[in-house]
């Protein structure tokens, strides 16, 4: 990415407004590196388009699964209502071909160490089985808070994985062949035909899919990070790498900025907070063309619908630290 002047008047809206103004947006993905607070933000994301959109779904597709956390309610792989909403659903997946049963019923299970040696097909098939879910129930945006950059750059990747299932059949038919015959022998579903349907299926879904994730119209990628050199590295790798996929990146969010009070005498905190303006100053000059929405590093955790409301906001509304007088008043 290279560094974009604009003049004082040019400089873009601070906050996420632009995103609940696009009506078209379908998809809306949020990542970045662990820690930053990706499931916080894409969560108050989530909240503020329930306000403005018929439905929305949150879906993590993070192995660590902080939605439930976020939201303090238990969610799963399957879309579930976000209590205190009747628009807003949630559910974690893993970015991983399905396991367990549901594997083995689809005859899938035995080919899983084949399949899953070749990257990006574990993705193409798990986002392809989640696809099906999202579009029976027909969700105006979907949110997606994605695993750290590596992972979510795999996923978004997926669909080189549905080509190179077809590959892998040219390469092993013999092999293909005489593992449907096997799952057919003991009951499993399909054979070869049934197993290359489940897959050419699956190839239709992402090719239609992958068609609106390059439009700009329908998808977005909102990158999260902190005011540090590693975050500040990784989002701009991230961003190179969106580009490579025509993927339409517009926003960013830097998370944990330090306010420190004046009068609160703490060296950690000014030491820390001159770091920070250094990092701030070069994403200002490097990403002049984008919308920077800056959140305050808070002195407690998100967590529970009333404080990701609260939260929600200052993707609104630009940030602004409150004065001394009022930090007084506030204290008391």
């Amino acid at each position: 990415h290279t560094p974009c002047t604009m003049s004082e008047e040019e400089v873009l809206d601070p906050t996420l407004q632009n995103i609940l103004n696009k009506k078209t947006l379908k998809w809306i993905f949020v990542g970045g590196k662990g820690g930053v607070g990706k499931t916080t933000c894409s969560s108050s994301l989530a909240v503020q388009l329930s306000k403005v959109r018929e439905n929305v779904l949150i879906i993590s597709t993070d192995p660590a699964h902080n939605l439930s956390d976020a939201f303090s309610q238990k969610f799963s792989n399957k879309p579930s209502l976000v209590n205190g909403f009747t628009n807003l659903w949630a559910m974690e997946i893993d970015s991983n071909l399905g396991e367990g049963a549901e594997s083995d019923a689809t005859g899938l299970g035995a080919i899983q160490d084949l399949v899953g040696s070749v990257p990006g097909i574990d993705e193409a098939m798990s986002f392809a089985e989640v696809l099906k879910q999202v579009r029976s129930m027909e969700f105006s945006c979907i949110v997606f808070d994605t695993a750290p950059t590596g992972h979510t750059l795999r996923f978004l990747s997926f669909r080189n994985g549905i080509g190179k299932m077809f590959d892998l059949r040219s390469r092993f038919g013999g092999m293909f062949s005489q593992i449907s015959s096997m799952f057919s022998m003991f009951g499993g579903a399909g054979g070869e035909e049934g197993m290359m349907d489940k897959f050419e299926s699956m190839r239709q879904v992402i090719e239609e899919v992958n068609k609106q994730f390059q439009d700009p119209a329908m998808t977005t990628f909102i990158p999260v990070c902190i005011p540090e050199f590693l975050s500040l590295y990784e989002t701009e790798r991230l961003i190179q790498e969106l580009v490579k996929l025509d993927m339409d990146v517009q926003d960013i969010i830097v998370n944990q900025i330090l306010y420190p009070e004046d009068d609160a005498h703490c060296n950690l905190c000014s030491t820390r907070s001159k770091m920070q303006q250094k990092y701030l100053s070069q994403i200002e000059d490097l990403y002049a063309d984008f919308h920077i929405v800056k959140l305050p590093l808070l002195t407690g955790e998100v967590r529970g619908l009333p404080a990701l409301e609260a939260f929600s906001r200052n993707l609104m509304n630009a940030y602004h630290p409150p004065e001394p007088a009022q930090r007084k008043l506030e204290s008391k």
